[in-house]
């Protein structure tokens, strides 16, 4: 199944199957996989303009179309050497942030439909936390699939592509806020960053967990041990791409569950594109909002936690 025909058969948009379209590429031997959702499009390699004084990850830049984009070289992100023997590669065209970026790689494999509950979440041998560029780990016909973190690729080279503590500060003294609120966060980073800017922002009731089934399952711990909705647990943000459960499968599970009636979802993501809205709307999710725009994620809690 080809790039093009995945993103016309609309599959895409189906909500809350906890299933993603995995692309698999090559840089050096090992295989690594991207979500499809984070894809604009695939092209063959052409040799980058130059940039002086650039990241030294940055190969340089090219024009597709009028539009200017910055190429990454993953092979120097990713540490390996570069053969430099060019012929077949391609260039992985993404979207996310909402920032256009080209990754080059040696060569594109194919397009594989995996369940999130079968990406395993990196253990601290891949990386220490923080620092790690591993999101999940997939076996898909017998190969060892590494699904990296792009985002954290690019922040890496742009740290202002990151969260920022200065919209927060930015907006002036704020009154501390008791409510409960649940973080699903798959990057130790991330969620690192979330912490500090919330709890700088007033909201400091935060209960920290590393994906959708993590979060799922404190819910029902939660559930169990006689909380109440807008008392003992008052919102859920949480991030789309997730191993073991993803973003949109836990706000299936918590809009469709009476127990959770009330309690806001809010969707905080590098992904949220038009695509990704109409899941989240069917979904019947609170918000939606685009990573990393932590001002607006603020105010959304303000709008609807008091």
């Amino acid at each position: 199944m080809s790039f093009e025909t995945v993103k016309n058969t609309g599959i895409l948009l189906e909500s809350g199957t906890n299933e993603l379209e995995l692309l698999e590429f090559i840089v050096g031997d090992q295989h690594y996989g991207i979500n499809v959702a984070k894809i604009r499009e695939l092209c063959p390699y052409q040799t980058p303009t130059p940039v002086p004084n650039s990241h030294e990850f940055i190969e340089g830049i090219f024009m597709p179309r009028d539009m200017l984009i910055t190429v990454i070289d993953l092979s120097k992100a990713l540490g390996m050497p570069n053969s430099g023997n060019t012929d077949g590669d391609m260039y992985i065209i993404t979207n996310f942030n909402r920032l256009h970026t080209a990754f080059h790689v040696q060569k594109v494999v194919g397009i594989h439909r995996v369940s999130w509950e079968d990406i395993a979440k990196p253990d601290s041998t891949i990386g220490a936390t923080g620092r790690g560029i591993a999101t999940g780990i997939a076996k898909v016909d017998g190969k060892i699939i590494i699904v990296l973190d792009f985002e954290k690729i690019v922040s890496e080279i742009n740290p202002e592509t990151g969260l920022k503590l200065s919209e927060i500060d930015a907006m002036g003294e704020r009154t501390r806020h008791d409510c409960p609120i649940l973080l699903a966060e798959d990057s130790p980073l991330l969620l690192e960053m979330l912490k500090k800017c919330l709890t700088r922002a007033g909201y400091t009731h935060l209960i920290p967990t590393t994906n959708g089934q993590e979060a799922w399952n404190m819910l029902n711990r939660l559930m169990d041990d006689g909380a109440v909705i807008g008392e003992d647990i008052s919102c859920v943000i949480t991030d789309i791409e997730m191993p073991q459960m993803d973003g949109h499968r836990l706000a299936k599970l918590i809009k469709s569950d009476s127990r959770f009636e009330g309690l806001p979802v809010i969707i905080f993501s590098s992904l949220v594109n038009e695509e990704m809205k109409h899941k989240g709307e069917a979904l019947g999710v609170d918000a939606q909002l685009s990573k990393p725009e932590i001002g607006k994620l603020v105010n959304q809690l303000d709008l609807l936690l008091n």
